[in-house]
């Protein structure tokens, strides 16, 4: 029996794809909102077809989204984890639809240049295993490579595998302290609860030998410390970019992916994800995903 929900879950599947058909044919859409720049107006200063296609598709989720999105994160906190370069409207957005579907954010934490540069794996292999020895031998795999090590201890230190989260303790301070003082990461002082989710936002795409590897490592490790993790990037991200390159590393299978959330139907996609990540692992959604998307389950 087809339900409201999945019906109404299917039309924005088709929009999403409809924009996303859009963007591929004429150009990117960079903005988070729908705009209309000079280049997709006619002479007569109307809007292109295709530009007013993208513009109506943008408004028909926007003004849909809070009642597909409602409720789906009650009483659940996401660690929003971010990639040196994430677009901070996109970040904003997404902070925005996590609180409208009953959610909300733990905490920040901003990754730095320095940890996601493989010419920096040596800083990176000693703080994680000073990290290991003081703080996490119990709960980090000693035989772990060097960039699944620290993602585990982040993740140790802002993420759950309970699903309703966990207080904060002074192991996961300190690794939290040890990270921010070696310039490896960027959060607040004082965080409350470690959350079960963890959104990771990727940010300006790394094409540095070895940088996909780091964002490999990075994820697993992450994974096998919080109940689900989502990566999200844009439309570009999931096509040509570097989330194409991590969906075809098996490290992926660890994680759930959405792509386009420089839309509004990739955002609403990535909340979708995030609820489902909470009882079901991996995934790959959004305009170029794999399976679909959106999730329909």
């Amino acid at each position: 029996m087809i339900t409201l929900r999945h019906h109404v879950l299917t039309i924005v599947a088709v929009f999403l794809g409809l924009a996303a058909g859009i963007v591929l044919g004429g150009g990117p859409l960079s903005d988070v909102g729908p705009t209309v720049t000079t280049a997709s107006q006619d002479e007569d200063g109307a809007p292109a077809e295709g530009q007013g296609q993208a513009d109506y598709s943008e408004a028909f989720v926007s003004t849909l989204g809070p009642q597909l999105v409602s409720g789906r994160l009650a009483e659940r906190s996401v660690a929003l984890v971010t990639v040196p370069g994430a677009d901070e409207q996109v970040v904003t957005a997404l902070g925005e639809q996590v609180a409208a579907a009953g959610g909300s954010i733990s905490a920040r934490y901003d990754l730095s240049e320095d940890l996601v540069d493989p010419g920096q794996k040596s800083l990176v292999d000693t703080l994680g295993s000073q990290l290991l020895t003081q703080q996490a031998g119990d709960d980090v795999a000693p035989d772990a490579s060097t960039y699944v090590r620290i993602g585990q201890l982040i993740g140790l230190a802002v993420a759950s595998k309970a699903a309703e989260g966990e207080d904060v303790t002074g192991k996961s301070r300190a690794i939290v302290d040890a990270v921010r003082g070696a310039g490896l990461m960027e959060g607040p002082d004082k965080v409350d609860r470690r959350a079960p989710l963890v959104l990771l936002v990727m940010g300006t795409d790394a094409e540095d030998e070895g940088a996909d590897a780091v964002l490999a490592g990075l994820v697993e490790g992450l994974a096998a410390q919080a109940t689900g993790v989502v990566v999200a990037g844009t439309l570009h991200d999931g096509a040509t970019g570097q989330l194409q390159r991590l969906r075809a590393d098996p490290a992926a299978a660890a994680v759930a992916s959405v792509d386009g959330i420089d839309t509004a139907a990739g955002r609403v996609a990535t909340i979708i994800t995030l609820q489902r990540s909470l009882t079901t692992p991996g995934g790959s959604f959004g305009a170029s995903g794999a399976d679909g998307a959106v999730p329909l389950g």
